[in-house]
């Protein structure tokens, strides 16, 4: 099969490989899915570098955890009926060394999600850490009909997908952008007010829109928005953090005590099972519904990897997606 791979960390361009490896078997309860697309991801691009002083897990890596394809062969234990079947793929590097950025991959069978035959590839490639990182920001502490949630960088890549859930499941959504530049980019019919971090006051402008707090925040940078957050919550509020800037994040601890607030930290490779599964059951009925979208898309062939990793580090809300040819 046609993969990219690296076997040692470093800039993209140095060290990613393109090539042909043996074509994957799966073992006992796996399946094996031919990749159409491969969703890559801020993580993918970390591992790779060896951020925060990671090492190589595996002597050779197949980078990428998510993807959309189609299952072509079963492991033992698996129904047979599902060889043939479109599905989204999660997880599939995640604490295992061969991704999506080949023409197969094998992973665990409950990691390859049936996708509705309406919902596209694109979006299925989309679902996997963004989508269930989203997931559990806004429904790790339980359902948010009639809440008021927050989520910040609502035009990433996460953030898109929180603010659509959120809507989904009955809150009002306020977000917020960096610059003022970007508040015609927001969709009004799933936010429904947009602040913009570049103005005047936006804690201020936050608290207009919601002056008994907000109940939830979806945090993409908690050192830089920790006194904002503190600002704006609600008593008993939650912020649900999956990134910040400063690797030892300073919080204004006794404010935050005093509003009762919880401070829930997200890491896509280590969330419990069942949050996972519950996640992918929803996730796979939100498209269905038409409720999610891939967004503004950057696609790049697979001898293009080192760009499309490069394209990731850059940033700009751009979800970065790799076209596999078929086999």
């Amino acid at each position: 099969m046609r993969a990219s791979w690296y076997d040692r960390q470093g800039p993209a361009a140095d060290v990613l490989r393109l090539g042909e490896l043996p074509d994957p078997r799966p073992g006992p309860g796996e399946v094996r899915v031919r990749v159409s697309v491969s969703g890559v991801n801020p993580g993918d691009t970390k591992k790779r570098r060896g951020w925060l002083g990671s090492a190589m897990p595996y002597p050779r890596v197949v980078p990428h955890s998510d993807a959309a394809g189609v299952v072509d062969a079963v492991g033992e234990g698996v129904d047979a009926r599902r060889t043939g079947q479109r599905v989204w793929v999660y997880g599939a590097q995640s604490y295992r060394p061969f991704g999506t950025a080949a023409q197969y991959t094998v992973v665990p069978a409950g990691k390859a999600v049936p996708l509705p035959d309406h919902v596209g590839d694109d979006l299925g490639a989309c679902l996997g850490i963004p989508g269930i990182t989203a997931h559990r920001a806004v429904f790790g502490d339980g359902p948010v009909d009639g809440r008021t949630v927050l989520v910040h960088g609502v035009l990433g890549g996460v953030g898109s997908l929180a603010a659509r859930l959120a809507r989904w499941g009955g809150a009002r959504v306020l977000g917020t952008v960096r610059r003022g530049t970007d508040l015609d980019r927001v969709d009004p019919d799933v936010v429904h007010h947009t602040v913009a971090l570049d103005e005047e006051d936006p804690a201020a402008a936050i608290r207009a829109l919601a002056p008994g707090g907000v109940h939830r925040i979806v945090e993409v940078s908690l050192s830089a928005n920790a006194d904002l957050d503190n600002a704006v919550l609600a008593n008993g509020a939650v912020i649900a953090a999956y990134a910040t800037e400063a690797d030892r994040t300073g919080i204004p601890f006794w404010p935050l005590l005093f509003g009762n607030v919880t401070l829930r930290l997200l890491g896509s490779d280590d969330f419990p099972e069942q949050a996972r599964r519950q996640a992918a059951r929803d996730l796979t009925a939100a498209a269905a519904a038409g409720v999610l979208t891939a967004g503004p898309v950057a696609r790049y062939a697979l001898h293009d990897l080192a760009r499309a990793h490069e394209r990731v580090d850059a940033g700009g809300g751009v979800r970065v997606l790799v076209d596999l040819p078929r086999p």
